[in-house]
């Protein structure tokens, strides 16, 4: 007979799961944007407003002047670093390290981009400025997307739990070189041609055998430097940085994998906790149900809850019919559609590049936040309701010793 998993266990499976490694940077993130939420519509939305965009007193670099800026074209440099340090780990000893890995994540993540793009596109219209905004729900967040999958145990089979990730990691790569090709200021080619000589030194540096880390972390931040002031956007300098870090160092340290996981829980549990604080903060007096269904946020939510699931789950079934590249061992269809829908949370760097289409359009922002954090709801809410719909839990099955 089968043992009937217990009330305490059916109750409390979700707080445990809270602290699962793969759930808590993505359920703290849920946390900051209902915290961001509530302070830009409370009696303290003045002074959270003034904090990050008030004027500093004072500040070393008069282009960072205020703490928005400082925490966007900063702190997330920082983050772009761990990104790029986790790319050329994945693409050299992991997961995208040979072709064959490369053919489904590659494929998934290209459709998982143009596809929501082109319903960004078809909502907006011919709005010109509206079209900037396409590359918003392109995006996806890794921890999110991770953390609402954490929140199913182990009921998923790993290897969609390594799709997701790799999938995610790929849209990374996509998203840096929309970010360096469309949303790049005018170039000044003097502060461009210093920041090359940084990275051509700090690749020297790689080819001589430093196994050193401060002489990368400095030329990294003389590099950040120079790129705020090129006119490609500062953060481009974290992952540029990050790819001339030798794979080994001396006494065959592993310098990308030790730097990657120093970094790692502080870009988790403190940067993007602090971006999304900064970020998500939407003012909602006066937005009523027109405001939600407006051209921008509606246009977003699409690209994000519809667009990214069409695109994902077309490409792995076509791919996968036509013999292109096998879908992921041991998942059925219904929990690749569930993940599919899981990509299209789009928190970190859907918010991140919505600043960048409309840079001093406070209107146009917030609304671009409204389209993201509800596609992203959409998108976490139906994504795990499929995967738990279609999965069982161990405990739930008949144990084959069990009479």
């Amino acid at each position: 007979m089968t043992e009937r998993p217990s009330a305490f266990r059916l109750v409390f499976a979700p707080v445990r799961a809270l602290f699962v490694s793969d759930a808590s940077a993505g359920i703290l993130l849920i946390l900051v944007a209902v915290a961001a939420m509530l302070a830009a519509n409370s009696p303290f939305a003045d002074e959270y407003q003034q904090l990050f965009y008030g004027k500093l007193p004072w500040t070393p670099i008069p282009k960072l002047y205020d703490l928005h800026l400082w925490i966007n074209d900063g702190l997330m440099a920082i983050f772009f670093f761990v990104v790029g340090l986790e790319v050329k780990r994945e693409w050299i000893e992991g997961q995208l390290s040979t072709s064959q890995q490369r053919k489904l994540p590659i494929l998934a993540a290209v459709a998982g981009m143009a596809i929501p793009a082109l319903f960004y596109v078809g909502v907006v219209g011919g709005d010109a400025q509206l079209l900037r905004g396409w590359a918003i729900p392109a995006a996806t967040d890794i921890a999110f997307a991770m953390g609402v999958l954490g929140l199913l145990g182990n009921r998923c089979p790993a290897s969609l739990r390594l799709f997701l990730l790799t999938v995610a990691i790929v849209d990374d790569i996509g998203a840096v070189l929309v970010i360096a090709a469309f949303y790049t200021e005018e170039i000044k080619l003097g502060w461009l041609a210093a920041s090359a000589v940084v990275v051509i030194a700090m690749m020297a540096m790689n080819r001589m055998g430093v196994s050193r880390y401060w002489p990368f972390v400095l030329m990294a931040l003389v590099l950040w430097v120079f790129v705020l002031f090129s006119g490609i956007h500062a953060t481009i300098a974290g992952v540029a940085a990050a790819l001339t870090i030798p794979m080994v160092g001396k006494d065959d340290e592993t310098m990308v994998e030790t730097m990657e996981h120093s970094l790692a829980p502080w870009s988790a549990y403190l940067i993007v906790p602090v971006f999304g604080f900064a970020n998500a903060g939407v003012p909602l007096a006066g937005i009523g149900i027109d405001g939600l269904l407006a051209p921008l946020p509606l246009a977003i939510a699409a690209g994000l809850f519809l667009g990214k699931q069409v695109g994902i789950f077309s490409a792995i079934w076509i791919a996968d019919r036509i013999g292109f590249a096998p879908r992921p061992d041991q998942a059925s269809w219904q929990e690749i559609w569930g993940v599919s829908i899981l990509c299209g949370i789009g928190f970190t760097m859907s918010l991140f590049i919505s600043g960048l289409a409309f840079t001093g359009q406070a209107e146009l922002i917030n609304e671009a936040k409204l389209g993201i954090l509800g596609g992203s709801l959409l998108s976490a809410v139906l994504g795990y309701v499929v995967l738990r719909l279609s999965t069982a839990h161990p405990d739930d099955v008949k144990s084959p010793y069990v009479d």
